[in-house]
């Protein structure tokens, strides 16, 4: 073995037989290990089932696109498009790239590094009178450094990076079912809308017609002028409450518009033809409690950040342990570039061990690292009860509101019977027109309740697909491509 002047055999054995032993101690990474935490849920829901829900398992493929089984291919070019323009996606993807470089920065923390330098220096100087003397001179150097990670505290920042990284992945995947919900919701309120507005136009039209029989009937001496009067005031009362239906109509529009990512007004054309509400399928399968913890995407993100905050707990701890670097240099400096051979060399190298000795930061930290941990354990049972709140909510939501719009249909047909009724009654001067009247406030209260309701169950629906996680295990994967370009 060659070694250059002022460098002994001995310091070098010393240097190198430090190796093994720290690649022997790299084994050794302090702080607690990560262990999913175990949540203990009912084996079914506690709410009563309604018509067409049943416990059976849920098919990942009919959640994943739920909105299928409404069978309106409409949303479904809406959905397919929100998920292909829609700017809050397209911000999850970048947090997922950005997630992924700092993991990649982080990983290279393990490996040795390696620096190259150069340098080129003239200078003229001398006195007056005297000659000017010029001189040159170059450098250059390779800087080697590697810090043995014998405490794992880089690993614990290589396993916090990666539990981020996927904590972002499942971001992607609930901004998701929360968008494919979004949308969904608001086009049935698009349909709501028209169909309420349908609804008071026809309404409408009867009213000007039952205004101009009051009103022939007065001036034929058959009726007085309060009748014409309440006419009028009904009239007036139905045309009042169109604008504002015309006006929700637009708003949901332009939400959906906004919701793909296009300006609001874009899409009017597409959707300014009436169509009928999607209809619920006749069975939907909910699955039990344990199905929601695993698949829900805010659950899985908090674990996920629990995972990241334990890995970071180890990350203070290995603080308080030494830190070990191998160090080396190798340079050649010369006064002539023409003649490298001339210039003299420089190599060093040797191990740098750091020892916290007075720290009064470092042991808090760990208290620090430790609270934080804790709390992001409390996040996860949280959203755990919360997620399983919400289901249970939409469970009866949905069963109840079933029940209510069976209800409202048999009072819509009686409605529409009894203004038929009293309308004759009226022609053939067997009543007054009050009856006519108060008829059809009532029809048009039940029908707009009626086409509300039939909007509300769909909707609850759609609702109850989103507590259950529906709608991201067939559009994303772990990368981070534009979603819209997933298989």
């Amino acid at each position: 073995m060659n070694v250059r002047p002022g460098i002994t055999r001995s310091k070098w054995a010393l240097c190198w037989g430090l190796v093994p032993t720290a690649l022997v101690l790299t084994g050794c990474t302090v702080g607690p290990n990560y262990v999913p935490p175990q949540t203990a849920t009912l084996p079914t829901w506690h709410s009563q089932l309604g018509d067409g829900l049943v416990v059976g398992e849920t098919d990942p493929h009919v959640l994943a696109s739920w909105w299928t089984t409404l069978k309106d291919p409409v949303l479904s070019s809406l959905i397919e498009r929100a998920v292909a323009g829609n700017l809050d996606l397209k911000q999850a993807q970048a947090r997922i790239r950005e997630a992924r470089a700092r993991r990649q920065a982080t990983r290279g923390a393990l490996f040795p590094t390696l620096d190259a330098t150069s340098s080129a220096t003239w200078s003229r100087s001398g006195a007056r009178g005297t000659p000017t003397v010029s001189t040159e001179a170059y450098a250059a150097n390779f800087d080697a450094a590697w810090e043995l990670d014998l405490f794992g505290g880089i690993r614990r920042s290589v396993e916090a990076a990666q539990a981020n990284l996927e904590a972002r992945e499942e971001d992607l995947r609930d901004t998701l079912v929360s968008l494919s919900a979004e949308t969904a919701l608001n086009y049935v309120e698009v349909r709501t809308y028209q169909a309420r507005l349908a609804a008071a136009e026809a309404s409408l039209k009867t009213q000007e017609e039952t205004y101009e029989l009051t009103l022939w009937r007065s001036q034929a001496g058959l009726g007085d002028e309060l009748a014409v009067q309440q006419a009028r005031y009904n009239l007036g009362s139905t045309r009042a409450q169109i604008p504002s239906l015309r006006t929700g109509l637009e708003e949901a529009m332009n939400r959906i518009a906004v919701l793909l990512g296009e300006t609001p007004g874009s899409i009017h054309m597409e959707l300014q033809k009436p169509e009928p509400l999607p209809v619920p399928p006749a069975q939907v399968a909910v699955g039990i409690p344990a199905d929601v913890v695993r698949r829900r995407p805010d659950i899985r993100r908090t674990e996920r950040e629990l995972a990241a905050q334990t890995a970071r707990v180890g990350v203070a701890t290995a603080d308080v342990y030494p830190r070990l670097t191998l160090n080396g240099s190798i340079g050649l400096e010369t006064l002539s570039l023409g003649n490298p051979a001339s210039g003299s060399w420089l190599l060093s190298g040797g191990p740098r061990l750091t020892l916290p000795l007075f720290n009064k930061t470092l042991r808090p930290n760990i208290e620090i690292q430790s609270a934080l941990q804790e709390q992001a354990l409390l996040q996860y049972e949280t959203a755990v009860l919360s997620a399983l709140e919400e289901v249970e909510n939409a469970l009866v939501a949905y069963a109840q509101e079933q029940q209510r719009r069976d209800n409202l249909g048999e009072a819509t047909a009686a409605a529409q019977a009894a203004v038929a009724l009293a309308q004759n009654k009226y022609e053939t001067g067997l009543t007054d027109f009050t009856t006519v009247l108060d008829a059809e406030r009532s029809l048009l209260s039940f029908q707009d309740q009626l086409n509300q309701s039939n909007g509300t169950v769909t909707s609850n629906l759609i609702r109850l697909y989103k507590t259950l996680g529906g709608g991201w295990t067939s559009m994303v994967t772990a990368s981070a491509a534009p979603v819209g370009q997933q298989p």
